[in-house]
């Protein structure tokens, strides 16, 4: 499908949020996914695959996911500077704040004529953790997640007991977990207490672990796996096809 694109401002608790929205040029109402993204906010990497997403029949918003500690706009590098900044937000921004974009996205993107009203999320790196974070506010009907950091070692602030590991009982929809063996941000023994705790709290989930390096679906820098990439697209688009049924 043709795509058009255009910023939405978004008021929040922690303040004005730019969201871009990507969607089907064709008239109609469609499903809409949150498109969390890494710790570097909506670089070209990211758009591009938003617009992957978008062009299968989605209405798919991006968040500018550290709003309150950058100038609108932003967009890190991917450099050590970058990586530095973007961590310090990571762990500058409690969770209960990302809480409430999601909240703020969902009451405002209900209203818009062209979206059907129902709702998923995805993510990559620290947006794989926002994506299944989303999945626990029960409006979020499935959530693909790709090689989400911090759900097994609770390093994103948060209240006590507030924790997205804790609260995993709450996801209703239907969960994607994706990994690659080779990430050593989310190692053997952090994926092994995910995919215990998932079976313990007896979620509805499908578990991938890929011979791949973190960050694979990044069409920029050595860790890019192409045939992954595509692999996966067609498994996230299967997946809101799937739960995210249009009116």
């Amino acid at each position: 499908m043709i795509i058009q694109k255009h910023d939405q401002d978004l008021n929040t608790p922690t303040g004005t949020m730019r969201c871009t929205v990507y969607r089907p040029q064709a008239e109609g109402r469609f499903p809409c996914i949150f498109f969390y993204s890494e710790i570097f906010q909506q670089t070209a990497p990211i758009a591009r695959s938003a617009a992957i997403m978008a062009g299968h029949g989605f209405v798919v918003v991006v968040p500018e996911v550290f709003h309150e500690l950058n100038p609108i706009g932003t967009v890190l590098g991917y450099d050590d500077a970058g990586k530095d900044k973007g961590n310090a937000d990571k762990f500058t921004k409690p969770l209960e704040a990302h809480d409430s974009d999601t909240v703020a996205m969902l009451d405002y993107f209900a209203q818009q004529a062209y979206c059907n009203g129902q709702f998923g999320s995805m993510g990559v790196c620290l947006g794989g953790h926002l994506a299944y974070r989303a999945a626990l506010n029960p409006r979020i009907q499935a959530s693909f997640c790709l090689y989400a950091t911090d759900i097994h070692s609770n390093t994103i602030p948060c209240n006590e007991g507030n924790d997205s590991f804790t609260l995993t009982e709450q996801i209703q929809g239907e969960l994607v977990m994706v990994w690659g063996k080779q990430d050593p941000h989310v190692p053997a023994e952090g994926r092994s207490k995910i995919y215990q705790h998932l079976l313990d709290t007896e979620r509805n989930f499908t578990w991938y672990e890929v011979n791949g390096q973190h960050a694979f679906m990044r069409d920029e820098g050595e860790r890019y796996d192409p045939a992954l990439a595509l692999e996966f697209y067609a498994k996230a688009v299967a997946l809101f096809q799937k739960n995210l049924h249009k009116n």
